[in-house]
């Protein structure tokens, strides 16, 4: 009988990745009665082809050379480093890659935390996925944003408007000059605002902005639910002239935003909403980072993605935000990108310090900053649109107040932090 494998051989550190091999980089912390070591090999072995009983009768040596290894295992600061070979993966399936690289490990007793800080995926991995249809120069594009910031407005209250009322809030954004009005992510189909209606009546408002203003407009309609009515309901937007959706890709599962990014093929963007991921990518030492999910989301097709703002109401720090941000716009072996979408808590005075710290191929998006204006919706989405452009021409927001009597209004109530 040939030698069982333990964890520990699943441990080479003195070797170096693969070119075609996928890459893991996990923090680790471990009870005290095994090492690190034993640990990291612990996950490289659960996330391929080992389990607790080193015997198996099953076990070959064809098999054994699928294994994962550790190939990094620096205890001091808690970095386990782990490489897959690629026939471990099927190509093209988020789901299955994430059932291996962020699935049962997670729940292993020796393993007390362990985070999913960094996915180096290989360029057949990367090119097996369709990635994002658009780019996010055309998204900018589109809306003739091309040195300034995009700028939009999630329609609120999140829910409870009447259809009439969400598409009239709608059109008084794109009058004020937004370029972007979008549902919240927990509006879909409701007694209140039925889905069918509201698309009908959104997008002829927009139409009618369209019309007004001689600017092209987005509408981001969440089509957010089980994966056949996604397809009905993208049905529903295309056919009333739409060409964006938006989805809560964490509650619908990878498997339905592939599915829906296939579906609606390359003439038709998608608006990401991350809805539930600080449940397990706010905590520093346990779950899945920020940046691995932005990872996961571009692969599969998304054309914007919530990425965190630095400033305003929502947790993430400078490094981490800028990282998400950075990757999100670069080029990744002929994947097209994804634009990164700023939000929660931002206001126009602070349009210039998102700008600042993350560039302006950026979606600024507001809320309570465009609605809570004292003057209403069109006035809030005049100032945000006033301090997008002063931003790009390097004015001050304090000198373009003095021409613009919205954003001096939203500078008084917000002030510039």
């Amino acid at each position: 009988m040939s030698k069982g494998l333990e964890y520990t051989d699943f441990v080479e550190t003195d070797t170096e990745p693969e070119e075609d091999e996928l890459v893991c980089e996990f923090y680790l912390e471990h009870i005290d009665d095994v090492s690190f070591e034993w640990t990291a090999g612990a996950i490289a072995a659960e996330s391929s082809i080992g389990t607790w009983d080193p015997n198996l009768t099953t076990m070959n040596e064809e098999i054994r050379e699928m294994g994962a290894r550790v190939v990094e295992a620096n205890e001091n600061e808690g970095v386990a480093r782990v490489a897959y070979p690629p026939v471990l993966f099927e190509a093209g399936s988020m789901p299955q890659i994430l059932s291996s690289i962020a699935g049962n490990i997670f729940g292993l007793s020796e393993a007390t935390s362990l985070r999913l800080e960094d996915v180096e995926f290989p360029p057949e991995h990367i090119e097996s996925f369709p990635g994002p249809a658009l780019g996010y120069e055309t998204v900018k594009e589109r809306v003739g944003a091309e040195e300034r910031p995009v700028v939009g407005t999630i329609v609120k209250p999140k829910l409870g408007l009447r259809t009439d009322e969400h598409a009239r809030v709608a059109y008084e954004s794109w009058i004020g000059g937004l370029d972007v009005v979008k549902d919240d992510e927990n509006l879909a189909d409701m007694e209140f605002n039925g889905f069918e209606e509201r698309i009908e009546k959104t997008l002829e408002a927009k139409r009618e902005a369209e019309d007004e203003t001689g600017e092209n407009k987005l509408y981001f309609p969440n089509i957010t639910a089980p994966a056949d009515e996604m397809r009905r309901r993208a049905d529903t937007v295309l056919e009333n002239g739409g060409d964006y959706v938006m989805v809560d890709i964490l509650t619908v599962g990878w498997g339905a935003l592939q599915e829906i990014r296939d579906y609606i093929g390359d003439e038709v963007g998608i608006h990401a909403h991350r809805a539930g991921h600080a449940a397990f990518t706010r905590l520093p030492h346990h779950g899945v980072s920020m940046l691995s999910v932005a990872k996961f989301a571009r692969l599969c097709g998304v054309d914007n993605l919530h990425a965190g703002a630095v400033v305003g109401k929502m947790e993430g720090g400078r490094e981490e935000v800028e990282a998400i941000y950075d990757f999100l716009r670069s080029d990744w072996h002929g994947c097209e990108t994804t634009i990164p979408v700023a939000s929660g808590g931002l206001h126009p005075g602070v349009v210039d310090d998102v700008v600042d710290i993350l560039g302006s191929d950026t979606v600024v998006q507001a809320g309570g900053g465009v609605h809570g204006h004292p003057d209403g919706t069109r006035a809030g989405a005049r100032a945000m649109r006033e301090a997008a452009e002063a931003t790009a021409e390097g004015g001050t927001l304090e000198e373009r107040a003095e021409e613009s009597d919205e954003l001096a209004a939203a500078l008084e109530k917000w002030g510039t932090e």
